[in-house]
């Protein structure tokens, strides 16, 4: 028998999946260090990283990777946070997640796949220089 989380434990993560698509960095680092999965993810396989790359937070996404947050871990749709910045065209995020370790192949699409059909030259040579 599985177990239901609790009204209050779902609140929380709530909370925290909304500090992470507003970008406040210092709030999600102050969860992480207190104890929260750094790869917590939603009822749709986002995580904290891709909520923040989705919504162009650079800062919070370094925060999120300094604490071992995974770079590539892909959604329910094999989408990675790369991709999602990329179609986003978020290019501090961009170079949070490149730094963070991201692979520009992960995913599906990947972030190279993203670029070129959306002809983002500039990133195909960003991705190829790496």
């Amino acid at each position: 028998m599985s177990e239901t989380p609790d009204s209050d434990v779902i609140e929380l993560a709530s909370k925290i999946f909304d500090l992470a698509r507003r970008g406040d960095a210092d709030a999600l680092a102050a969860y992480l260090d207190a104890g929260v999965p750094a790869n917590l993810t939603n009822e749709k396989g986002d995580s904290l990283v891709m909520l923040a790359a989705y919504h162009g937070h650079a800062a919070a996404v370094e925060a999120l990777l300094a604490r071992g947050a995974d770079a590539d871990r892909a959604n329910d749709r094999g989408q990675t946070p790369l991709a999602g910045a990329v179609f986003k065209g978020e290019v501090a995020v961009i170079h949070a997640l490149l730094a963070g370790g991201a692979d520009p192949e992960a995913g599906t699409p990947s972030a190279v796949d993203t670029a070129r059909m959306f002809g983002k030259t500039d990133l195909l040579e960003l991705f190829e220089s790496r």
